[in-house]
């Protein structure tokens, strides 16, 4: 009952709501008028039998009649009166039976469910609603953000343009609020005045728009948003946004520095003064089949291996703890400590044959980018020529092909990337090139992180998503303490 007034008035806000409630009540009114005929002629009829009733008589006769009900208390004897009868059975069947069902649910039962619905959707926050992140979409990326902002304390809001999508997403727990993102009354009702970000994950046009809408508004607020092109970086940056993050490219970037190829073999991660956390791959390595203890880098180099990624699953090293060939170690460390640590297994990494990166779109190019600047050899492999246009070491064909990727040197290829948008066949792919070859490095995108798992099952040394990266970045911005 207590949302019984605003559904009350969002049914009647909406102009085709109070058209159809209109119709309805003319169409009742054109009944009514039958109903008042039917029971005039009643009596006129009856009155030539030589019959008379009260005026009730005539409409509780009418009624009966035009229901079907049809007690057979009250019936014509003459035959004008039996075609009188048949012609009110009929109309009732038509007005009372179909027609006005139908107009009931058509125009008032079904708006008013929609109003029920669509009442339960938030368009306002709370007054005391502070310190939260406004999110301008729901994506994989939004879907990763919300687990670590839960996992960190930060209250959040999604804003949703479609009604329907948002009554979803109530549904399954999210905090959500419904507003056109080109709005500036929304992010007024999203209390952006005191909020702590503002994440925009659209295309390159509506971010620019929605940071200019919400920098107009919050001149302090931080704006986080996502660009795919590089012209947009600009372009956001004189809107107000606080921080523009290419977050395909960083992905194609990392995928490069994970390769076995590389001449920095410790990719770092993070950095704090002079201690520096780093991962690299054990695989072809003098480290592989050894453990921990045997390995001795801590006595040896004075770097220390701080955890093991195998297969997506992380754990705590022990002086027993085995190195596969799939294993990513952690070091913690000095710079001067990896470097030494590169030179010690550098030679097994001398390698000449081309990455191979199946799927040149923006995050296939990021990964070539980022190798040609380390100076390792790769070739592209994409079936549509449009997207690989003008790029060097490409071969147009399916990487399903069997013949593609042998003619790309997939039989002395140190890794393969898989960097194609469909999780679907990125899991096809790297089964695929582990058949091919089975001691190949297969380094894959994922673009939610549900899939993860199933990508290392699937053969794939290291799996890199997308939205947990993206994910990461933006809750930094928050809590670079904790990230």
């Amino acid at each position: 009952m207590k949302y019984l007034p605003s559904q009350i008035i969002y049914l009647m806000q909406n102009r085709r709501t109070r058209r159809n409630i209109r119709t309805l009540l003319e169409f009742l009114f054109l009944l009514s008028l039958f109903i008042v005929a039917y029971s005039l002629l009643f009596h006129v009829i009856m009155n030539l039998e030589g019959r008379y009733y009260s005026i009730i008589t005539g409409f509780y006769w009418t009624l009966t009649v035009m229901s079907t009900l049809g007690f057979g208390d009250i019936t014509f004897e003459s035959d004008i009166g039996k075609i009188f009868s048949i012609i009110v059975l009929l109309s009732g069947i038509v007005f009372l039976l179909i027609m006005l069902p139908f107009a009931f649910i058509q125009f008032f039962y079904a708006p008013w469910l929609e109003a029920q619905s669509k009442s339960r959707a938030p368009r306002q926050l709370p007054e005391n609603f502070a310190n939260h992140v406004i999110i301008t979409g729901y994506d994989p990326i939004t879907i990763a953000l919300i687990g670590r902002l839960l996992r960190y304390g930060h209250d959040y809001v999604i804003l949703i343009p479609e009604v329907q999508q948002a009554l979803d997403l109530v549904d399954q727990g999210l905090q959500v609020l419904v507003g056109e993102l080109d709005d500036p009354d929304t992010y007024l009702r999203a209390r952006v005045d005191k909020a702590a970000l503002v994440v925009a994950v659209n295309n390159d046009m509506k971010n620019t728009s929605i940071t200019f809408i919400v920098r107009s508004i919050s001149p302090d607020v931080l704006i986080a948003a996502n660009a795919d092109l590089d012209d947009s970086i600009d372009i956001l940056e004189l809107a107000g946004c606080s921080h523009v993050f290419q977050f395909m490219n960083m992905l194609g970037q990392s995928l490069a520095r994970r390769t076995l190829g590389r001449r920095t073999l410790a990719n770092i991660t993070y950095r704090y003064e002079d201690l520096v956390i780093a991962a690299a791959p054990a695989m072809r390595t003098r480290l592989v089949g050894r453990t921990i203890r045997e390995i001795g880098l801590r006595q040896k180099l004075g770097v220390n291996v701080v955890g093991l990624w195998n297969r997506g699953q992380f754990s705590l090293p022990g002086p027993e703890t085995r190195i596969e060939s799939s294993t990513v170690l952690v070091f913690a460390g000095s710079e001067k400590q990896l470097a030494a640590y590169d030179s010690y297994v550098e030679e097994a990494h001398t390698i000449n044959a081309p990455v191979l990166i199946l799927g040149g779109g923006r995050v296939g190019k990021a990964a070539a980018a980022a190798l040609k600047e380390e100076g390792i050899a790769y070739r592209i492999i994409d079936k549509n020529p449009r997207i690989i246009e003008g790029l060097e070491n490409t071969i147009v064909g399916s990487a399903a092909d069997h013949e593609v990727p042998g003619r790309a040197g997939i039989a002395d290829a140190p890794s393969v990337f898989i960097t194609t948008h469909s999780d679907e066949m990125n899991i096809y792919l790297t089964i695929y090139c582990r058949r091919l070859r089975p001691d190949i490095q297969i380094i894959c995108r994922s673009n939610l992180d549900r899939n993860i798992n199933i990508l290392h099952t699937a053969g794939a040394d290291l799996v890199m998503s997308h939205a947990s990266m993206a994910a990461n970045t933006i809750i930094n911005l928050l809590s670079p303490a904790r990230c």
